[in-house]
This record gives C-alpha cells, sequence and structure tokens, in this order.
C-alpha cells in the first residue's frame, strides 16, 4: 500500500508539471533515443528532475518492502535499474549546463544539486535498504566477478556516505553534503567568471594563455598576464574562492572525521588504488625530485637566450628567468633544438582533420566505424553528432564533439556522458551516448580553427576516455565505461594519446590546410623527438598541483583552523611549493582559488591520478613498442581486457592480467625522458 502511494504521488507529478507530460517523462522518438534538444527548455529541468526523484523513491521503496529475503537480483539489480528516469534528466542538464553556463543555467543548477544531494542521501542513508544490501554483501560466493563488484561499490557507498552513524551524526553529514554540493557549484561559477574577465581584459581565453605567452616578445606584458592568470579566484569581490576553499576543506574534514578518518585524504584514498595519503606522497616525491632536476638543465638552457636577449640591450642587466619567461623562453630552446615551430604544424591540424585522425586511430586499433550522424540533434550549432559502430555493423553508441570555447562554456576539457551502457530489465544492450568537450580556438574571418600540438594530443585523450565508454561491455550502469577508481579512469586518456602522432596515423589525417599537402616525414620526427621537450616543467607543475591537492586534504581539523584569509591560503601555498622543492620559476599548474579538479571536479585528494595512471598506460604501451604499435593481438587484447570490462574487476586484477607483471614504476620517468 506505502508503495502505491508512492506510485501515484510520482504520476500526479509527472501530469500536472506544466499543465501536460513534461518533456523528460515523455519517450524520445528520436534517432537513437537521443535528446531532442529543441524541445527542451530551461523550465523543464527541475519539475522533470522533482518527478525523477519521486520515481526511484518509489523504486527503492519496493526493493524495500519486498518480502522476499534479500538476493542480488531483487536488491543489487533491482536498484541498478532504478533512477533511469532521474538519470535521463541530470544526463542532459548536467553537460547543457557545464557546457553553456548561463547566468540562468547557474541559478537553476543551484537549486538542482541542492534537491538531488539530498535525494541521494535519502537513498544512501536508509537504514532499511541499506540492511537489505548487506545481506547481500555479507554472501556474495554464488555471485559472479561483475556480480560482486557491483555489489561492493554500492556497499561502500553507504558505509562512506554515513549510513552507519547515528541519528545526530547522520543530519550533520547530510548538512555537509548539501552545502559541499553548493559550495563547489559556487567555486565553478566564481572561476567561469574570473576566466571570463581574464579573456576581456587581455584578449587570450585561458586555453590560448600558453601559445600567447610562448609568442609574446612584450616582457611586461607576459608579467601583467601571468599574474592575472596566476590569481583568478583570488582578486576579492564577488567571484573570489578564498573563502569558499577555506569552508569546503573544513567541512570535508568534519566528514571524514564523523567516519572515524582523521584528515579527508586518509578517507578520500581510502577506496581508491593507491590506498592511503602515504604510498601517494611517496609517489610524488620521486616524480618531483626527478623533474627539478631537468628543470634546473632547462633554466640553464633558456637563460642562454636571455643572455642573448640582455646583450642585444632588449632586457636589462641581471635579469633572470621568472615563470612569466618559462613558455617564452622555452619556445626559444625548442625552435633551435629541434627546428620546430607551431606555426609551422598548426596547418597540419586543422580541427576536422584532427578529428578524422582520433577516428581513424580507434578504427584501426579496435575495428570500430565513425560515421557523421546527422539526423542526430545537437545542442549548439558548433556541435557535431557522429554514430559508432562496431566491426559488425552493431551500434556502439552516439558520440558529440564539442570543441570550440564559448564564453558560457567552463574552462578545460571532459567527457561525459548523456546516457550509461547497461543491460535493461529485458535484457537489451542499451548502448551509451557521449560527449568531448574543448576548449579548442573557433574559426575566424582570417584563419580555421588550427591546433597545438597539446591540443592535438588532448583531442586523443579525451576520445579515449570516450572508447572507454562505447567499447564497455558490463551488465550493470555502476561499473560500466568509465565507472572505475579515479586513480585507473585516466590511463585509457593519456593511454590514447600515443596515436597522434604515429606516421601511420599522421599520413591520414595531417594534411596541410592550405596546400594539401601531407606531413613530410622530417616534420614528423621533429614532432616526436619533441615530446619530451621542457618535461621538467610538464612534469613539474603537474606533480607540483598534485601535491598541493595532498597537502590541503592531509590537514587535520585543528591545522585548519588555523586558516582564516587569503593570506593564510597563499602562505600555506608558499610553504608546500618550498617543502616540495618546487623551483622559483616554476608554479603549480593550478593555485588553490582555480584548481577546479579538486573543488568543484571530482578530483579532491585525486589530481595525482594523472601520474599514477600514465605509469600504468606507459608501462601498457611498452608492450605496443615490443609487439608492433599496431598488432592486432595485443589491441584486441588491450579492448577485451581494460575497455570492454569498465570496473567489473580490480584495476591491478585486469592489469596484470594484460601485461603479465606488475607496471614498471619507471615507465613514466622514461617516457618523460626524466631517468
Amino acid at each position: 500500500m506505502k508503495f502505491k502511494g508512492l506510485v501515484l504521488f510520482g504520476a500526479i507529478i509527472m501530469t500536472v508539471s506544466c499543465g501536460q507530460k513534461n518533456i523528460f517523462q515523455q519517450d524520445w522518438d528520436t534517432p537513437y533515443g537521443t535528446a531532442p534538444f529543441d524541445r527542451i527548455a530551461e523550465a523543464d529541468h527541475i519539475p522533470a528532475a522533482k518527478a525523477g526523484i519521486a520515481v526511484q523513491k518509489a523504486e527503492i521503496e519496493a526493493i524495500i518492502s519486498n518480502a522476499d529475503a534479500p538476493t542480488f537480483e531483487n536488491t543489487i539489480a533491482a536498484y541498478e535499474l532504478s533512477g533511469k528516469q532521474l538519470a535521463k534528466v541530470t544526463g542532459v542538464f548536467y553537460n547543457l549546463s557545464e557546457s553553456d553556463a548561463t547566468e540562468s543555467m547557474q541559478k537553476i543548477g543551484e537549486e538542482m544539486t541542492a534537491m538531488l544531494t539530498e535525494a541521494s542521501d535519502d537513498i544512501f542513508m536508509n537504514p532499511d535498504f541499506f540492511a537489505r544490501v548487506k545481506a547481500v554483501y555479507d554472501d556474495m560466493s554464488s555471485l559472479d566477478r561483475e556480480q560482486q563488484m557491483v555489489t561492493k561499490k554500492l556497499y561502500d557507498r553507504f558505509v562512506r556516505n554515513g549510513v552507519s552513524l547515528d541519528a545526530e551524526k547522520q543530519a550533520r553529514f547530510k548538512e555537509i553534503n548539501k552545502r559541499l554540493a553548493a559550495l563547489s557549484q559556487k567555486f565553478g561559477d566564481n572561476l567561469l567568471a574570473e576566466n571570463n574577465a581574464f579573456r576581456d581584459e587581455f584578449g587570450v581565453t585561458v586555453s590560448e594563455y600558453p601559445g600567447f605567452m610562448a609568442s609574446c616578445a612584450d616582457r611586461d606584458l607576459r608579467e601583467r598576464l601571468f599574474n592575472a592568470y596566476s590569481s583568478r579566484g583570488n582578486n576579492g569581490g564577488d567571484h573570489d574562492n578564498n573563502a569558499i576553499v577555506l569552508e569546503i576543506m573544513k567541512l570535508r574534514t568534519e566528514q571524514a572525521n564523523l567516519l572515524g578518518y582523521k584528515t579527508s585524504a586518509e578517507y578520500l584514498l581510502a577506496d581508491k588504488m593507491a590506498g592511503d595519503p602515504e604510498t601517494v606522497d611517496k609517489f610524488l616525491a620521486q616524480i618531483m625530485d626527478a623533474s627539478m632536476k631537468k628543470a634546473a638543465e632547462e633554466i640553464a638552457s633558456m637563460k642562454k637566450f636571455m643572455d642573448a636577449d640582455i646583450k642585444a640591450g632588449l632586457l636589462p642587466a641581471g635579469s633572470v628567468i621568472r615563470p612569466w619567461d618559462w613558455f617564452y623562453y622555452a619556445e626559444k630552446v625548442r625552435k633551435a633544438k629541434y627546428d620546430l615551430d607551431e606555426s609551422e604544424t598548426k596547418p597540419y591540424f586543422q580541427v576536422d582533420s584532427v578529428r578524422k585522425g582520433v577516428f581513424h586511430a580507434a578504427e584501426k586499433l579496435y575495428g570500430v566505424r565513425i560515421e557523421p550522424a546527422p539526423e542526430v540533434q545537437v545542442y549548439n550549432p558548433t556541435v557535431q553528432a557522429f554514430r559508432v559502430s562496431d566491426s559488425d555493423g552493431s551500434l556502439l553508441g552516439i558520440f558529440y564533439a564539442d570543441y570550440f570555447s564559448r564564453s558560457t562554456k567552463r574552462g578545460g576539457a571532459w567527457m561525459n556522458n548523456f546516457r550509461d551502457q547497461y543491460v535493461d530489465a529485458d535484457g537489451n544492450d542499451v548502448r551509451p551516448i557521449i560527449v568531448n568537450v574543448c576548449n579548442f580556438p573557433p574559426a575566424s574571418e582570417d584563419s580555421p580553427s588550427m591546433l597545438t600540438i597539446d591540443e592535438v594530443q588532448t583531442a586523443f585523450h579525451e576520445f579515449g576516455h570516450a572508447l572507454h565508454g562505447f567499447l564497455s561491455k558490463c551488465r550493470y550502469a555502476d561499473v560500466s565505461g568509465t565507472g572505475v577508481t579515479r586513480d585507473f579512469v585516466e590511463c585509457f586518456s593519456q593511454f590514447n594519446e600515443h596515436w597522434a602522432f604515429q606516421p601511420e596515423i599522421l599520413s591520414v589525417y595531417a594534411h596541410n590546410t592550405f596546400t594539401g599537402e601531407t606531413i613530410p616525414a622530417a616534420l614528423i620526427e621533429k614532432v616526436n623527438n619533441s615530446l619530451k621537450f621542457n618535461q621538467g616543467f610538464m612534469t613539474g607543475e603537474l606533480c607540483a598541483a598534485s601535491i598541493l591537492d595532498m597537502k590541503w586534504h592531509e590537514l587535520d581539523a585543528g591545522r585548519l583552523a588555523a586558516f582564516t584569509d587569503a593570506q593564510s591560503i597563499r602562505d600555506f601555498e608558499v610553504q608546500a611549493c618550498r617543502d616540495m622543492g618546487l623551483v622559483d620559476e616554476i608554479i603549480p599548474r593550478y593555485r588553490t582559488t582555480y584548481f577546479n579538479h579538486i573543488f568543484n571536479g571530482g578530483y579532491s585528494a585525486g589530481y595525482y591520478s594523472y601520474l599514477w595512471a600514465e605509469v600504468l598506460e606507459q608501462d601498457a604501451f611498452e608492450m605496443f613498442v615490443e609487439k608492433g604499435v599496431f598488432n592486432p593481438e595485443v589491441s584486441k587484447a588491450f579492448r577485451e581486457t581494460f575497455l570492454e570490462r569498465g570496473g567489473s574487476e580490480e584495476p591491478m586484477t585486469l592489469y596484470r592480467s594484460f601485461r603479465g607483471a606488475d607496471p614498471d614504476p619507471a615507465a613514466l620517468l622514461r617516457a618523460r625522458g626524466l631517468e
């Protein structure tokens, strides 16, 4: 009776919302079940989310009310199939809100985030539901491995969300969850505003910053840009992130304390491959040491070019390399050392050609086919849709390429799902709908969109994530595709970067935009020789950001209480950089107030994941080099072992089954030329 009442309540919401069924409660008679963006209004999101929450609440209540003893099928599998209506709403909303973060969408996001956080807590603090999940978890001997992994993941989610706390502590845990969600949203909104202010002041987007700095001969202007870029979120006023950071960190630590952990790092790493802060700290320290030794050599090389400018009267005597000089003088070294100028390579990397190369590499490695899907509606005129098929013609999924920067788009690049891969109640394999979002420069009246070497790697990187989703062959959404631990997921995106500059791939896509000429072998050699260039800086700034992330999350409540203002944050950063051995000429890739990954992006105490995963993928790639980079048997094994299995097995078990051994920690140093 209780269940029927909840279903009725959900039905009432669906039918009265806006006087008729909301677009999200209707069946989408569209190609492949893709979103009909032209029929979705901003006003639809909140009512649809409320209706979806009500439906999932009824679905969960049905699981709890089942008189039969808990089993995998009637509890875990039933949960896995719940919430699909809500997922339909959130899949669209969060993708649109990240790529088109208008002021109105930001306001909707604030309400949506609070509502969804509360709904999630209602599920994962429900003692009756947890009792059924625990009953299955306590006896998993009859389950297959994927079912065991799904059960464990669900059980851990309850435990890590405080289901075992008493009522008072649970209430506080819920308050913290809700507040953290709001603060993270605000951090991201502030950073978008700061990024736009930077662009408006200098006519350079944050994505274009490295390239501009490399070519800007005006040292005073470089210094102004550096100071503005590196102080985003730290300028006072409405978009300052200092107070938000401190509140986030204090709340995260309090939440960890409620669960028995001393620091948020201990809590956040407990379910990752690394396992604990000490392991991560030791791992990063070794990389930082190697990168700073290389950075010292790079500084000496750059200083020779600076000294030549001093001698020519372009700089005053006594000038030394400062952070705003690095890109500029590193580019001079690169041109001299490798005879490589990005103005020479860019014509071969027009964005549509690069996308062709990204697709061709996937086709060559895994036998997939990728074709334009003009029948699929897109959410912005610059977005393109594609159908991804397997070698037998069966559908693998739908891909959206959203490559160009917009003033309402968050900075950076990412992959996300509009729909996950899973097997539905009727046994149908539901295929994913995936988007890659980047911030490449759009074409202008004077020039097509042409990419830097780094941007080419970004395109391949993000499609590596997409392949992880498209090739998934799991039964349950929670472990399908990229549903793996944070320090494993970047393995496959970074692995895919290896194919960007393979001669066989370049010959297909790298044709001069203006002449049609295929990229010359000599230029390919220059590009590949240059990939290990400047790795003291590149690795050092990445490692420094990873250590800064860990330093924040290793603070206990007592130490955090001493932080009171923006200056205390700045002092903490300075000391952290000094302690890690970072040279004065380099700053962390992200300073605290614009470190979106850890304060709004899910990488809390997890930014090390890029380097951790790189050890795995570099070691795996060495196997490809040993046996042939396009060896079909190795590619097949890689696909079947990793890309098809998602999180259905422990990461290291999968890795050992592919490689036959543990990864070699030195693989990263070798690949980056730091040994």
